[in-house]
């Protein structure tokens, strides 16, 4: 199984005047706007047409999932307040039969990759707009996960 974790692109930052202001509402700043157009393309460059894309119902993932022009489905336990377990959950890792593309948040994304990668330590930092691609033999359930590729916006060639 392929599980693919992008997390979102640069957002706005919550206004400080705004203390009850909803975190889930904050947009993508111009900047944002540009790094999910960039991730979008060298993603469609390689996702298989069956890919699942499960996107967190936050408005800046949302943006951010839409930059790669292809449906995917919002789901409620990829929110701000999830968790490793409930993650993995939904995206039935690692038996799903497709590869699944995860568009949140960090800490969370960061945690995925610190639990199914051998020595990636206990915290794992995935910096905004970044593809952490995880992979796993077929048919192999005592093979390790592995990490296939790591991409980021500013390699990305326009």
């Amino acid at each position: 199984m392929d599980l693919i974790l992008w997390r979102h692109a640069e957002a706005e930052a919550l206004a400080p005047e705004a203390p009850f202001s909803d975190d889930n509402e904050r947009q993508l700043t111009g900047k944002g706007r540009k790094q999910a157009a960039k991730m979008g393309l060298w993603l469609n460059s390689l996702l298989p047409q069956g890919c699942r894309i499960l996107v967190s119902p936050s408005v800046r993932t949302r943006q951010t999932a839409l930059a790669l022009g292809r449906k995917f489905i919002i789901v409620d336990e990829l929110n701000t307040d999830s968790n490793v377990k409930k993650m993995l959950n939904v995206c039935n890792w690692p038996h799903s039969r497709e590869p699944v593309l995860i568009i949140g948040h960090q800490p969370h994304l960061g945690d995925i990759v610190s639990t199914l990668i051998p020595g990636m330590g206990s915290s794992c930092a995935i910096r905004k707009a970044n593809v952490w691609w995880i992979s796993q033999k077929e048919n192999s359930q005592d093979a390790a996960p592995f990490l296939k590729a790591v991409m980021t916006p500013e390699l990305v060639l326009k």
